[in-house]
């Protein structure tokens, strides 16, 4: 067989394995496609690692951001290898935005929670999903849950998240009379977050591919060039295995039994919550751009969706990375013409290459990260457009999960409060019919919470 008829008797495999021809697609189309969803969820690569070194880190070296940088390609990689193997779609996964600040801020800061325990939690939560997966509790859960809630917690994960980028470049400050108030603007650092933010919009305005990602590189650049933040001391090198963070979630396992059965019990249901709502909205949003809904996919591959989610949360915990969830930015690739699970093995190869970059990705300063939150939190407020604002039980208990999340610094507070007041209020409407027992049982749960335990 010559070179030329291997190379084509390969190509011949690719395309019967990912149905090419049935999914209306070819090798290049996925292949760009493919390096445009890679582009676009790139920034995860410094935003992911920035954030949860804030908790994650030694007591005697601290600094763990190279090893969280391998943890986040590598379990990225894992998922989205396997959605596009297992499940042939051409959806990305990569631990998510929201869900690491509240591993962050929520459960180790606030709660003070050893990180170890909380992977833990994502590890138990991984293994929850699995079986919700595999059964269908999963439908039964979606079913019950008001849909306001679940836009409003989105809304509220945006305003959150916006709220950490714009404290971390010190653009919003703590004040004694007012709590928080603006900070000075003329700091360095601060200036230079608020240029990265207008070139971000910039690139968000002017639909460039990969906005987010071209945004810190581009507040980077400009920190360097002025002073500002330390050069790279390199750009390419070979990774080390991450060997403090590896299996430390079977660590917290075993210190888990120390943690307040109440607080543990909230920290994995919020884990659950927002994971799975979120994967639902964004498999159902893409598989409608993606036409596949009208092509009348089985059932049984949607879970096989679902699977890859459930198997990339537990093998990220393991990793020491928090929930692996679909990211929306996959949209990108099937704006591209992406309709197979060869899309996503091209995303799965790229995160492998990323790990061989961070010299670089080391030296980007934090600040550099808050133009990317202030945007997704943009994107995320979207959500709220779908909330029937003239519906005073609905609109009350989402304003309350979307205020109360980033006034409390609490993921779990805000979505506590709307699960609380959503029941109560329909009632109070004479519309007791439209609540469910799993909504009162909610309701109660987190009441008991906050009188016997507090926040």
């Amino acid at each position: 067989m010559t070179s030329e008829n291997h190379q084509s008797h390969k190509l011949g495999i690719i395309t019967n394995f990912f149905q090419f021809n049935q999914l209306q697609t070819n090798f290049y189309t996925e292949i760009i496609a493919g390096i445009t969803t890679f582009v676009t969820m790139a920034y995860i690569l410094v935003v992911n690692p920035d954030i949860l070194s804030k908790a994650i880190f030694l007591e005697s070296s601290g600094d763990l951001f190279g090893e969280l940088v391998i943890a986040t390609a590598i379990s990225a990689a894992f998922a989205t290898l396997i959605m596009g193997i297992y499940a042939n779609y051409p959806y990305a996964l990569a631990p998510g935005m929201g869900l690491n600040a509240y591993f962050t801020f929520s459960v180790v800061l606030k709660l003070g929670i050893s990180w170890q325990v909380a992977l833990a939690a994502v590890f138990i939560e991984g293994l929850i999903f699995i079986g919700l997966t595999t059964s269908k509790i999963r439908t039964k859960i979606v079913n019950n849950i008001p849909e306001c809630i679940k836009q409003a917690t989105t809304s509220g994960i945006g305003l959150f998240i916006a709220y950490i980028g714009l404290t971390s470049s010190k653009i919003i400050v703590t004040d004694a009379a007012t709590t928080t108030t603006l900070g000075n603007l003329n700091q360095p650092e601060t200036l230079v977050a608020i240029a990265g933010i207008i070139i971000t919009s910039a690139f968000v305005a002017r639909r460039i591919t990969g906005a987010l990602l071209w945004g810190i590189l581009a507040t980077a650049l400009l920190a360097w060039i002025l002073g500002i933040a330390p050069l790279p001391q390199g750009i390419i090198s070979l990774p080390q295995l991450p060997t403090h963070l590896f299996g430390q979630a079977f660590v917290g396992l075993e210190n888990i039994v120390k943690t307040n059965i109440w607080e543990l019990i909230t920290i994995i249901f919020v884990l659950i919550f927002v994971d799975l709502f979120d994967t639902v909205g964004t498999l159902t949003g893409l598989g409608i751009k993606a036409r596949y809904f009208n092509q009348r996919r089985e059932e049984l591959n949607l879970n096989k969706a679902f699977m890859a989610d459930a198997l990339g949360t537990t093998f990220g915990a393991i990793m020491g990375t928090s929930t692996v969830t679909s990211y929306i930015e996959s949209a990108a690739g099937v704006s591209e013409g992406g309709r197979s699970g060869f899309t996503a093995v091209v995303v799965g190869f790229l995160f492998i290459l990323s790990i061989f970059f961070i010299p670089l990705l080391s030296a980007i300063p934090s600040f550099a990260t808050t133009p990317t939150l202030l945007i997704v939190g943009v994107l995320m407020m979207g959500s709220i457009r779908n909330i029937n604002w003239d519906d005073p039980a609905e609109s009350i208990s989402a304003f309350l999960t979307i205020i109360i999340m980033p006034l409390s610094y609490s993921i779990a507070d805000g979505l506590a409060m709307g699960l609380i007041t959503y029941p109560i209020l329909k009632t109070f409407q004479g519309k007791f019919h439209e609540t469910t027992i799993a909504m009162w049982v909610l309701a109660i749960v987190f009441i008991l919470k906050f009188l016997f335990v507090g926040k």
